[in-house]
């Protein structure tokens, strides 16, 4: 969770020093933009109205070590799936430490209410089944925004199906028990991030644009583990957004490229 939260952070920053001066053009990525804008101000007004506000609440009323232990407790629900789903793209190694941190956390941290992994230097590796459709060579297809869910692609949304579909949360038999989980997520989630949006509402001329480089360019990171391509006609318009079809990344998790001197021969 760490590390990705970091990630937004880091993409938010590069983005706000970009500046906004200028909007562009129609971007290729963005085929839907007129039907997404729409939906994006459907969502706003939801957001207003409704979820910043028990967010907000939320944060004033329960104590910072409560919400912590909640936003532990879901986050070992994430890493079981992130276990299934790094094994399903061959990456050995984080899905070992998913197994780890799921074990420890689960029995030692009581449900995961106590991040003990991550104090054992444990790392959370998230993967969804959006990545492993990436990984195994499914191209996102265009950017959409989903009522209620916000920034997705085409793959991502069916990935999104599979996830909830598959969720930890979704074996509860009961279902008022299930709803209310669901609530305590989507709330714990929306305090979380109530700073970011704030700032990317105050600090773009156009949030809708902002939002949706900002979810595509993590995304990349997120499939790349970090160490997406560099491509030379990234800013050429006359191909296609690097994002939307990416080759099939290395099942091993991605490690900055070193430089070595090549051996002087005797």
């Amino acid at each position: 969770m760490m590390l990705h939260w970091r990630l937004l952070c880091t993409v938010v920053a590069f983005l706000l020093l970009q500046g906004c001066a200028s909007l562009r053009g129609p971007d290729p990525s963005d085929p839907l933009e007129p039907v997404n804008r729409k939906v994006t101000a459907f969502n706003d007004l939801a957001d207003d109205l409704v979820l910043r506000p028990v967010a907000v609440i939320y944060g004033e009323v329960l104590p910072t070590f409560v919400r912590k232990g909640i936003s532990n407790f879901f986050s070992n629900q994430s890493d079981v799936m992130s276990f299934f789903n790094s094994l399903a793209q061959l990456k050995l190694e984080a899905a070992s430490r998913n197994a780890m941190r799921v074990a420890i956390n689960t029995t030692v941290g009581l449900g995961g209410v106590i991040d003990w992994a991550t104090e054992l230097r444990i790392d959370k590796h998230k993967e969804d089944f959006g990545q492993t459709m990436a990984f195994w060579g499914v191209s996102s297809g265009p950017y959409v925004v989903l009522p209620f869910f916000g920034p997705s692609t085409v793959r991502d949304s069916v990935g999104l199906w599979v996830d909830t579909k598959t969720d930890v949360n979704q074996q509860v038999s009961d279902i008022g028990a299930r709803n209310t989980l669901t609530v305590l997520r989507l709330t714990d989630k929306r305090e979380r991030y109530l700073s970011l949006s704030d700032a990317v509402k105050q600090a773009s001329l156009d949030p809708y644009t902002f939002t949706r480089d900002a979810y595509l360019q993590k995304r990349l990171n997120d499939i790349y583990d970090g160490n997406p391509p560099m491509l030379d006609d990234f800013d050429d318009p006359e191909q296609p957004a690097p994002m939307l079809a990416p080759n099939r990344p290395s099942a091993s998790p991605a490690v900055p490229a070193k430089s070595a001197a090549p051996e002087a021969k005797p």
